[in-house]
């Protein structure tokens, strides 16, 4: 004689016999590369156009792609891509890097929330470009004070994303590790860090995306190369090709970057359950 299944076993059991037309279709993934290539020729296509009818002098993609031609020849759009990258990568890094600490402190801690967050709501409204002429008054004109302003665009941007990802933390997850015997140090290495892991990665695209748009603006301050730079020389000259390489070579740089830490926040939340 058979024992009696339990409820689990008989859902299980049923589960399996269901019939192939009752069980949830999976939707189609839709090819991501092809829709961008195509996204990007219909791009490419529509700016030829408008070129062509003459709007507003546009430049078309030939004449920019010659003049980009002309840039890598002699090593300037190289030069420049460089000192760019180099002040967008150190003001973002080091932004990061002081966001996520700050952003847990007042997360985990009450008090460090009440001494921190106005501080912290008071400079998000105001833009880090109105800090420039501050940070040449106290920082001079070197390479400082355009790293600084990176860094204070990225470092707004991405401790509100850490703050709001520990307290967001499922409050359940966190009971059941205390019930389990954990201490505070394990359950915030093991539960909280973890959980807010896709918050800090959002925090870090949109972050990035702040310290490039904050370029152009931080390189006003006595540069002497980058795209910023090349591309404020050129409007003096009305030189509109060569301000569409500097835009497009900052879009293609930030792209690939932002799609970088894409493929990191991919592979360090794949626990999550996304569609």
């Amino acid at each position: 004689m058979s024992s009696p299944q339990s409820p689990v076993q008989v859902v299980a059991a049923q589960g399996k016999a269901l019939p192939a037309r009752a069980r949830v279709p999976r939707r189609p993934r839709l090819p991501a590369l092809g829709l961008n290539l195509t996204a990007l020729a219909a791009g490419v296509a529509v700016w030829a156009l408008l070129a062509s009818v003459g709007v507003q002098a546009l430049p078309g993609p030939l004449a920019v792609a010659d003049r980009a031609g002309e840039l890598i020849a002699d090593g300037t759009l190289a030069g420049d891509a460089a000192a760019s990258l180099r002040r967008v990568l150190t003001g973002f890094a080091l932004g990061t890097l002081a966001a996520v600490p700050v952003g847990f402190l007042m997360g985990w801690y009450p008090l460090a929330r009440g001494l921190l967050e106005p501080f912290v709501q008071f400079f998000r409204t105001i833009p880090p470009l109105a800090m420039i002429p501050l940070a040449i008054v106290l920082l001079g004109i070197g390479e400082v004070p355009k790293v600084f302003v990176i860094f204070l665009a990225a470092f707004l941007s991405s401790v509100v994303a850490a703050f709001q990802g520990v307290v967001g933390v499922d409050r359940t997850l966190i009971d059941a590790a205390r019930v389990l015997g954990a201490r505070d140090g394990t359950i915030f290495l093991k539960v909280v860090v973890p959980a807010s892991a896709p918050f800090i990665l959002v925090g870090m695209r949109i972050g990035l995306g702040s310290a490039w748009g904050t370029l152009v603006a931080a390189e006003l301050i006595a540069a002497q190369e980058g795209l910023g730079f090349r591309m404020q020389q050129a409007q003096l000259y009305y030189d509109l090709p060569t301000i569409f390489v500097g835009l497009i070579t900052i879009g293609v740089l930030g792209l690939l970057m932002d799609r970088l830490l894409q493929l990191a926040e991919h592979r360090l939340t794949r626990w999550q359950e996304t569609r």
